[in-house]
């Protein structure tokens, strides 16, 4: 494993690309509507990355064809946006997006109800949403990096939900994905030590039901097993000598 800390240059480029990102969430959890299309999202959202000068970091990585990954009901991550695939009433949908400012990475997730959610549905998304500031409290120099795991897991757990384990959190800097995988789960290991200049993407994806997941035939889609509702959010953060800074979220 080889974690790379941050110099100074290289954490301002990435506080821009944070707030750059901000920005483009902002914009599509503005479209979000019945009856849009995943596909017009996604071509909102990189219509705004581009205007920044910057590059969608997902469009094509590792072949994946499109800027955003959309996912809808139980679609847990990596959701291809399609021309028809419309969302309606009462759906919830997440949005993963991140982009390339100067050779610097942001990534970050978001779930939305569309239109009026059930009780139930929005629950799911306010807890998961709270499991990562659960998790990030010990996001700190010193502490341990399956602190933070293990306060995401046990967190939504407590709720009866399911805490996806086929998939975690990452490090980010110059490359979307670096070393260390940050599991969403409490762990048998301490893990590394969290030193200052580390920057990370810590993204809960939280079940209504079992945490169990399977992949489509597109290779991409992540949905659930059992059908359940699945909730994602993810910030990228910056490990500091107090607070963590969240740098996608003012």
């Amino acid at each position: 494993m080889s974690v790379t800390i941050k110099s100074s240059h290289e954490i301002e480029l990435m506080r821009e690309a944070g707030r750059l990102l901000e920005i483009v969430h902002k914009e599509l959890a503005a479209a979000i509507r019945p009856g849009i299309s995943t596909h017009e999202l996604d071509k909102i959202g990189e219509k705004v990355i581009r205007s920044f000068g910057c590059t969608p970091n997902f469009l094509n990585y590792n072949g994946y064809p499109a800027s955003f990954c959309i996912s809808v009901n139980d679609e847990v991550v990596h959701g291809i946006p399609y021309k028809e695939k419309l969302l309606h009433e009462g759906d919830i949908v997440s949005v993963d997006a991140g982009l390339i400012y100067k050779g610097m990475h942001s990534d970050a997730a978001r779930t939305y109800g569309v239109g009026k959610i059930s009780p139930e549905a929005q629950k799911l998304i306010d807890v998961t949403r709270q499991s990562f500031f659960e998790g990030i409290k010990y996001a700190r120099e010193g502490h341990r990096l399956h602190e933070i795991s293990a306060a995401i897991g046990d967190y939504a757990e407590s709720f009866g939900y399911g805490v996806v384990r086929d998939l975690v959190g990452h490090g980010i800097g110059h490359a979307l994905h670096e070393d260390p995988q940050i599991p969403n789960f409490r762990q048998r290991s301490r893990g590394i030590r969290l030193v200052k200049g580390m920057t990370l993407a810590v993204e809960p994806m939280i079940n209504m039901g079992r945490p169990e997941v399977e992949w489509l035939d597109d290779d991409w889609t992540v949905v659930t097993e059992d059908g359940s509702l699945s909730a994602h959010y993810e910030n990228t953060i910056l490990i500091t000598d107090g607070e963590p800074e969240i740098l996608t979220l003012s």
